[in-house]
């Protein structure tokens, strides 16, 4: 997401100026003028396609389990004490990383069966180069709907999008420019794995990963796990390689790091799980849903496990999250990272470039995080 070269033009009406301003003057006002423009093509782009825009809260009351995501946490005090004995006191918030538990529920309800929300999300730790604390996060929900139909949408609508300000690479990985024109490429990750480290994950147990790693050019760490290998080839070798020319979905990740995504029926070794690139730059996570409560909550435990090795603190499960899927049926959906598509549609090289008030201006160290 960031600083800029030319682009290819796909014309479909925003003026030009409102979404190149950034690479060419980065003056405070035209960073407000590009991010205003996207988003309202964004609207307008999902209104088109039948999503209604929604609004949860952004302080809510159970944390995501994401093993290595931290919230922040706030307090409610009531003012008078509220209760039925007007004794109910301070209670425990946490600043949603995602509205995606609050989404499911109102998706699970007659009315939502497409919605998406524009968020403000917040997690702790994260300042650097593509990462800010506080964050805009596009998030969207199809019933029914699959992975492949959140896909198809969301190219068409990065397309439309990209009309007057043809994204351009930057992040650091070369000059020139990258279509937006439908269809992307899809690739699996073994199919990734296959091309950019030259081995298929799949077919390797913790030690032959490993070798098959330290052969690529990586060097992990004698303790590390099978999903530890995993990440750790697929942020050395893959991603820089994705994404270059045009956008590229990475598709079918092994079960083990299926999220809240369902098993591809068909092959339950991996999931029904997604994530766009372009120009290197992870832009977009999606699944076809899990809509099992049993298997999410199983799966959530499993998450508190890890949690808990890591020392990290446990939260307690949201059973109005769990009990709401099993109304939902197939769904598909996906969370987009606004300031990084922002990022890729100017060519900006860091978050900060696209963000009126960056936290890096706090933490100037941060700007040479990668």
């Amino acid at each position: 997401m960031r600083t800029g070269t030319r682009v290819h033009s796909h014309r479909t009406g925003a003026p030009a100026s409102e979404l190149r301003y950034v690479a060419a003057v980065p003056a405070t006002s035209d960073i407000a003028r590009a991010r205003s423009a996207l988003a309202r093509k964004l609207r307008d782009g999902l209104e088109q396609r039948g999503y209604l825009e929604v609004e949860t809260p952004i302080a809510v009351p159970f944390a995501g389990q994401e093993p290595h995501l931290r919230p922040f946490e706030t307090t409610f005090t009531p003012d008078p004490p509220i209760g039925p004995a007007g004794v109910e006191g301070a209670r425990r918030l946490h600043l949603h990383t995602s509205p995606e538990y609050a989404m499911k529920r109102l998706l699970a309800r007659p009315g939502f069966s497409r919605c998406y929300q524009l968020a403000r999300v917040f997690r702790d730790g994260e300042v650097s180069r593509t990462h800010n604390p506080e964050f805009a996060l596009l998030e969207l929900y199809a019933a029914p709907g699959s992975a492949h139909t959140i896909m198809a949408d969301l190219e068409q609508l990065l397309f439309a999008c990209a009309s007057e300000a043809p994204a351009r690479k930057g992040h650091g990985r070369g000059s020139g420019t990258i279509s937006l024109r439908p269809p992307f490429e899809r690739l699996t990750c073994r199919e990734a794995f296959s091309r950019y480290a030259g081995f298929d994950p799949l077919a390797l147990e913790t030690d032959a990963f490993a070798q098959a790693a330290r052969a690529s050019g990586v060097r992990p760490a004698p303790d590390a796990s099978w999903d530890d290998l995993f990440t750790q080839v697929l942020l050395e070798r893959i991603e820089p390689a994705l994404g270059i020319d045009r956008p590229t979905y990475l598709t079918e990740y092994p079960a083990s790091q299926a999220a809240l995504a369902r098993l591809k029926p068909a092959e339950p070794r991996v999931a029904e799980r997604f994530e766009l690139y372009a120009a290197g730059l992870e832009l977009a996570n999606g699944f076809t849903e899990l809509c099992d409560s049993r298997e999410q909550r199983q799966r959530l435990r499993e998450e508190q496990e890890v949690r808990r090795r890591l020392g990290r603190e446990v939260f307690p499960l949201d059973e109005k999250f769990l009990s709401a899927l099993d109304r939902i049926g197939e769904a598909g959906g996906v969370a987009v990272g606004f300031d990084r598509l922002l990022m890729l549609l100017t060519g900006a090289e860091t978050v900060a470039d696209v963000l009126l008030l960056p936290a890096v201006d706090e933490y100037p160290a941060a700007r040479r995080a990668p």
